[in-house]
């Protein structure tokens, strides 16, 4: 009923939003007589903030065109390499006319960027994307919005996720190098171990950035919600039918508007200011920063809905009964063994000031990855980086981003680099 509640206030919001939209406009074009009137400024800025805050946000476009390779401007093609009913896989291709480019990034590793199912789109990772592909061949998992499947498409489970990873690992082969963000840390560790434990190719590297691994671990607001409430009142309070008006009608999901009021909660204060600050830079006529404000909320405002199935698995396996580190983990009837995997490197990363992963979370791979050689395990500690800081923004590009690069190159042939051992921070498991 909730949900259908919320969709009746999206309708009837609508034309408020539409005429704050052009009501701003009305007294803020140049041409027009309103915006010569005194006061003008303000009440076009009271508008526009209104537009923003009662507007339906859609999944925003990478809207990565083109990148500098070597100097070299070059096109840049975003294809479905592989589609499944709640994923599509993304190739970033990358086109030049100048042929030695061209050689050079035949031999430029192949990342597989495993984005969070957790709330946002896969374009949150934006700044990821567009880092990586100077120097990778880049993919990168798109998940779809449930309310968008069908019912006959079937249930998604974290069991589904963990194969799918599997799939997309074998689609790209052998050469493949996996980073995963936050939520995905857990799965992907699943889908490697499952991989070396049958006998198949792993990724040449393993890259986990702010994510659950152990989720005991200075555990944080996100983590404590997710152990303190019982699993049975995740069930009752947060999963809901999605209405008529939707491909996916009837399928159980974890709405996106109640995700995004779990964001906003908390740190509101933070929200409102940043808010107030867009008013009075409208007023100001501050344009660089009320695009930045725009850029943000457009991705931050714009959720998806996710499976119930797989949401009420992840809160169970990951926050609840803590199944990998416990080694009690079984996906599809198989027991998940982390200490299988041999020959692929790990390096973890952790933002000093992250909130939504706690310190060591994410470094607890190191003690379940005991098959992996020490000379070929690293963590990486990024200093004064919040969640986001890791995978966005100055820090990704100036000091996280340095790091991958080095590691995953070192790794591209067994032998690790003596230059890059003096980079990274080696951790014995």
């Amino acid at each position: 009923m909730l949900y259908q509640l919320y969709e009746t206030q999206r309708a009837v919001m609508s034309p408020f939003a539409e005429f704050a939209s052009a009501t701003a406009k009305l007294y803020s074009h140049p041409l027009s007589p309103f915006s010569q009137g005194v006061g003008s400024d303000r009440v076009a800025a009271s508008f526009d903030l209104l537009h923003r805050l009662t507007k339906e946000y859609e999944k925003p476009q990478f809207g990565i065109t083109g990148v500098t390779v070597d100097g070299v401007e070059m096109a840049v093609q975003e294809q479905v390499a592989m589609s499944k009913p709640f994923c599509r896989l993304l190739r970033f291709k990358r086109f030049a006319d100048n042929a030695k480019l061209l050689e050079q990034m035949k031999t430029q590793p192949i990342v597989l960027i495993v984005a969070p199912l957790s709330g946002h789109h896969s374009t949150l990772l934006r700044d990821t994307v567009r880092t990586l592909l100077a120097t990778h061949k880049v993919y990168i998992t798109d998940w779809v919005d449930a309310r968008m499947v069908p019912l006959s498409d079937g249930a998604f489970r974290l069991d589904d996720y963990v194969t799918y990873v599997q799939e997309f690992i074998r689609h790209i082969g052998p050469e493949v190098n996996v980073i995963s963000v936050c939520q995905p840390t857990v799965p992907v560790l699943g889908a490697i171990s499952l991989l070396a434990s049958n006998g198949e190719f792993t990724p040449r590297t393993m890259t986990m950035m702010g994510g659950p691994i152990d989720a005991r671990r200075s555990p944080t607001a996100v983590n404590n919600l997710a152990m303190n409430r019982s699993h049975e009142w995740f069930q009752h309070n947060v999963i809901y039918r999605v209405p008529g008006n939707y491909p996916g009608t009837g399928r159980a999901v974890y709405p996106g508007f109640l995700q995004h009021t779990g964001f906003v909660a908390m740190n509101p204060d933070r929200h409102a200011s940043s808010h107030w600050d867009y008013f009075l830079d409208l007023v100001r006529g501050d344009d660089s920063s009320v695009d930045a404000h725009r850029q943000f909320y457009d991705e931050y405002n714009a959720v998806l809905d996710m499976p119930a199935e797989y949401y009420l698995d992840t809160i169970r396996v990951v926050f609840q009964d803590f199944a990998l580190v416990n080694h009690n983990w079984h996906v599809n009837g198989q027991l998940v063994k982390p200490e299988d995997i041999s020959t692929t490197a790990l390096l973890t990363v952790e933002g000093e000031l992250d909130d939504i992963s706690g310190a060591g979370q994410t470094r607890a791979a190191h003690d379940l990855c005991t098959g992996i050689p020490s000379t070929r395990q690293f963590h990486y500690d990024v200093e004064g980086a919040g969640h986001y800081g890791i995978f966005s923004g100055r820090r990704w590009r100036d000091l996280v981003y340095p790091q991958i690069r080095e590691f995953i190159l070192s790794h591209q042939t067994p032998a690790s680099t003596a230059a890059t051992k003096r980079k990274l921070v080696s951790v014995k498991a």
